[in-house]
């Protein structure tokens, strides 16, 4: 009877110690895997913060590469970097090691991106006082432009009025008939039938800004039938063609000089009836005119 109130005794105890482990253990356990769940969750969180991080980094970067600065490749380099570290994070498993090795790495391009944005800034600032200095330059440039384009024009306007000054004048044109005596002289008539020759006398201005030197007008009469007498011969000057009656040549000294031309009539020797008209040409340039009339 003692042995067998021993035995129950012994039993008794034995399942009491084995209750006390197994509820320990259960209790071990549970507080385990509470412990797993709420690493795991940490590491989640903190995984996201780093995923957060990093992305708000790369939108950083899309913003500076908007701008087009000078050192976009070096930020479109980056901001990939950064990309592929977000792809290479989503698909990681989520334990402490490998969170650590993305925290280092975050860390390690947030360096770089501090000193990218920083040398962006100072490129953007440089840019900014090129441009401006670019800018004041090219009004400056402008401005001599138009002050160049204004004395060339004065320039040409005064070469063409100093070309347009120097050209021999004739003033004071006179015109009529004559009759030659023999003993030369010269007797003025308006008859056509008694006329030997027409008179054409004028004054060649002063004019100090033509060179001194052998000169020559031509001369153009018209008769009332619209023939040019005498020569009648053709020079051009450009795209102009003048017909002249004879050339008056002579020696010009820069001072008024007094001309008188004669022209004899055609082959049937004798002037028709009605009214002449006398040009006399600078060249191209018509320098005076008159008419007359012989009955």
């Amino acid at each position: 009877m003692e042995n067998n109130g021993s035995s129950s005794m012994g039993l008794k105890v034995a399942l009491g110690i084995a209750l006390v482990l197994f509820l320990g253990t259960a209790f071990y356990s549970l507080n385990l895997y509470n412990e797993s769940n709420k690493t795991k969750k940490d590491l989640t969180e903190q995984k996201q913060l780093v995923m957060n991080d990093l992305n708000a980094m790369a939108k950083q970067y899309d913003a500076a590469i908007s701008e087009n600065t000078i050192a976009k490749n070096d930020l479109i380099e980056a901001r990939d970097r950064i990309q592929g570290l977000i792809d290479s994070l989503k698909i990681s498993e989520t334990n402490v090691k490998s969170l650590w090795r993305y925290k280092q790495k975050y860390t390690s391009l947030q360096k770089e991106m501090d000193l990218l944005l920083a040398e962006n800034e100072s490129l953007k600032t440089q840019n900014a006082y090129l441009a401006t200095s670019l800018d004041s330059t090219k009004v400056r440039l402008e401005e001599r432009t138009m002050f160049t384009d204004s004395l060339l024009l004065q320039n040409n306007a005064l070469a063409e009025v100093m070309e347009n000054a120097a050209v021999l004048s004739a003033v004071g044109l006179k015109v009529l008939g004559v009759i030659e005596r023999t003993s030369g002289k010269l007797v003025p008539t308006e008859r056509a039938s008694r006329a030997d020759k027409i008179s054409v006398c004028f004054t060649v201005a002063k004019n100090k800004l033509v060179q001194a030197g052998d000169q020559e007008l031509y001369i153009q009469v018209i008769d009332p039938n619209s023939n040019t007498l005498g020569a009648n011969e053709q020079v051009t000057f450009g795209e102009q063609t003048l017909n002249y009656s004879m050339i008056s040549k002579f020696n010009y000294e820069n001072t008024s000089l007094n001309v008188c031309e004669f022209l004899a009539p055609t082959d049937s020797g004798k002037f028709v009836k009605g009214r002449y008209i006398v040009n006399v040409f600078n060249e191209k340039d018509l320098v005076a005119n008159s008419e007359f009339t012989l009955k």
